[in-house]
């Protein structure tokens, strides 16, 4: 029997699994619109505090107007502006996968300064002549069941010898991914401002990538991530887990970047309506929400949301690529909702992040993404602080509820040992969340020695540091911001503010 994907609910505009927390959107729109006017822009300084939300209605010449993405400079100019400085003959509107590639590729000039307008929804596996491309389209004769069935001991050996068609699945499920990264991947070259021009603009099943690109500015879209339909079983990555390929918007060495009012998500393909596995656990089709590898820096990424995913952003491509990633990674989170996010919200290596003023919710008894904390057994967590990361937590507001719903949601340690928050709550009330970071780090610290010397190696450079809440940096020193600083202030900003369709584009200007 092959897979297929049935859409859970019919393509809307911005395709959320659930809408309860989120006001009508008219209501959404005037309180935003009143909350913008509220905060006044002002430009990005150390002295000068900023609007975290900017202005209700968009300019193709807006740039970045805090957070990292505001640092520094590139050869468009200071901090991040797309390509605000577009000739009339690189602006771009576009309706379809091909005329979105096409207008990337901007007249045979891609990195010249370009705006493309993005028009209704664009689908990633369309083809030039309109067909909607599906697994078979790709790999015909591909079975995710009878691949399954090619692996011994319950999926801890492959076997070409284990049925007739074995081989067969095996090639079949490499050609069919080849096959859909030709189709779906759409490469954002620099100086590029990509911009929904409608309420109801965006993306479904696109692979979107900056790769070694500078100054790119995405606003005002919703974008579902990628279903893989050729993810890969790997039996030896820890006691064997699904890779899926396609991330749903990812930055490789790339610089200056702003994602501000985006909806990210996995929308009507919900992680557990995949078909089951050897554990009888949901196959994984989707990788990162918003992934930023290989030592991509100066980013901000605000008013946006952060829904319904497994592996949602993750910063850096593993501890030892201090090549890479070391003095880099600097990114600022700034008034975005995390809702139904089981981990990576996010998990950082490296990096000098600003985590500020966003919501994060979720609950052990979601139906389709339950978050377990650790202190209940299982692996869910919000931030996540990796060897040699550097947050700077600031007026974050964390609701977790369900069943036994505990602090320790909030943050986990992996080999990290610095962490600093200031103001956060936790279901309403002030929390320590450095206290919990270093019982973290503690626990494994432990574990990591214990380990060493049962073995008679040496203990891991990561597990001689001490906790300590002295990040080594402070965002004031590089950019000027404001803060909300009460619970109710930032789920109010988050919910009414956040995410396309709550600020305005007009074509042109």
């Amino acid at each position: 029997m092959t897979s297929t994907a049935s859409p859970k609910n019919h393509i809307h505009s911005q395709f959320p699994k659930r809408t309860s927390r989120r006001r009508p959107a008219t209501v959404a729109a005037v309180a935003g619109i009143a909350l913008a006017a509220t905060l006044a822009s002002a430009p990005a300084s150390s002295a000068d505090p900023v609007d975290l939300h900017g202005s209700p209605t968009v300019s193709i010449h807006d740039s970045a107007p805090t957070g990292w993405a505001s640092v520094g400079s590139t050869p468009a100019g200071p901090g991040t502006n797309g390509g605000s400085d577009a000739p009339t003959e690189n602006v771009h509107v576009v309706s379809t996968l091909a005329e979105l590639k096409a207008a990337t590729l901007n007249n045979g000039d891609p990195k010249a300064p370009k705006i493309i307008y993005i028009r209704g929804t664009i689908n990633g596996n369309e083809a030039p002549d309109g067909k909607i491309l599906g697994e078979q389209d790709y790999a015909p004769g591909y079975d995710i069941q009878k691949y399954m069935s090619c692996f011994l001991d319950n999926g801890k050996t492959w076997s070409d010898q284990a049925f007739p068609y074995c081989k067969q699945m095996r090639q079949l499920r490499q050609q069919g991914s080849n096959a859909m990264k030709r189709q779906i991947e759409v490469n954002l070259p620099s100086n590029t401002t990509l911009l929904g021009l409608d309420d109801d603009s965006g993306l479904v099943g696109a692979n979107i990538i900056m790769n070694v690109a500078s100054n790119v500015v995405i606003r005002n879209l919703s974008i579902e991530s990628p279903v893989d339909w050729f993810t890969t079983w790997s039996p030896d990555d820890g006691d064997g887990a699904w890779n899926a390929r396609f991330d749903c918007v990812s930055a490789v060495t790339s610089d200056h970047i702003w994602i501000d009012h985006v909806l990210v998500t996995d929308g009507r393909y919900p992680d557990s309506e995949a078909p089951k596995d050897f554990k009888n656990e949901p196959v994984i089709r989707h990788d990162g929400l918003l992934d930023l590898k290989d030592g991509t820096d100066f980013v901000t990424i605000s008013n946006s949301q952060l829904k319904d995913h497994d592996k949602t952003s993750l910063l850096g491509s593993g501890d030892e690529h201090v090549d890479k990633d070391g003095g880099k990674l600097r990114v600022s989170f700034i008034s975005n909702l995390f809702e139904n996010t089981q981990q990576r919200g996010p998990r950082v290596r490296f990096g000098q992040v600003h985590v500020l003023n966003n919501y994060f919710v979720g609950s052990s008894e979601d139906p389709d993404y339950p978050m377990i904390s650790q202190a209940q057994g299982g692996t869910s967590y919000f931030i996540g602080a990796g060897y040699d990361s550097r947050i700077f937590s600031e007026y974050n507001a964390f609701d977790y509820s369900g069943a036994n719903a505990d602090e320790s949601i909030t943050v986990t340690s992996y080999n990290g040992n610095m962490f600093s928050d200031t103001g956060s709550w936790f279901n309403g009330e002030p929390v320590n969340l450095e206290a919990i970071a270093q019982g973290s780090f503690e626990e494994r610290k432990a574990e990591a020695v214990a380990a060493a010397a049962e073995s008679g190696t040496d203990v891991p450079e990561w597990a001689q540091r001490d906790f300590t809440s002295d990040v080594g940096w402070s965002p004031s020193d590089n950019y000027g911001y404001r803060t909300l600083k009460s619970p109710d202030a930032v789920r109010n900003a988050v919910l009414n503010f956040s995410g396309p369709g709550v600020i305005k584009v007009q074509e042109g200007k």
